[in-house]
């Protein structure tokens, strides 16, 4: 029996679906990730085992809307630390603060309560993929805006083309990534 890596045992369980949502695209869907008990626990542990370490255990995870919270509330839960949700604007019902972010066609909204983190909280900010990096880079300023420190951004999977990585890193991110497909 050969062994893989965690990265390319998680890659064999990638649906690629072509030309979605528009022609060209090649979207990386990560569903079957989850689907699948033992996959979905070998993510999960690849994410934890990084995560138990002192030097990076985060006092908080944030989970970006809608896929970050599947992975960002498992992980916090395993690392047992709280959860915070950065939603897309109008679904949180509390005191918000908000971030506009540009999209390839126009722009977008999200925001955290305004009391999810404390001044001087580690925050692990979580997503499922790495595009472009608008939603994540939306999400390490909402928090920035309430004290926090952003340890470090985490993601299943980088799409290391469209330049989302290099802009987070360049903006001062750490990035923590599963695998990439380089050819997004």
């Amino acid at each position: 029996m050969t062994h893989l890596s965690v990265s390319d045992y998680l890659r064999q369980h990638i649906r690629t679906v072509p030309d979605w949502p528009t022609p060209g695209v090649q979207f990386r869907d990560i569903t079957p990730l989850l689907q699948d008990p033992q996959v979905f626990r070998a993510m999960i542990d690849a994410f934890v085992h990084r995560y138990m370490d002192r030097a990076l255990r985060p006092d908080v995870v944030a989970g970006l809307d809608a896929r970050g919270f599947i992975l960002g509330a498992v992980l916090a839960y395993e690392l047992n630390v709280g959860f915070v949700p950065i939603r897309k604007k109008g679904k949180l019902p509390f005191t918000t603060v908000e971030e506009t972010y540009e999209l390839e066609y126009g722009s977008a909204t999200v925001e955290l309560h305004a009391d999810a983190v404390r001044p001087g909280d580690r925050v692990l900010l979580v997503d499922d993929l790495i595009a472009t990096g608008g939603t994540m880079m939306a999400g390490k300023k909402l928090l920035e805006k309430l004290g926090a420190t952003v340890m470090e951004g985490a993601a299943i999977v980088d799409l290391p083309e469209l330049g989302g990585s290099a802009r987070l890193r360049a903006g001062g991110l750490p990035l923590f990534t599963l695998l990439d497909f380089g050819d997004h």
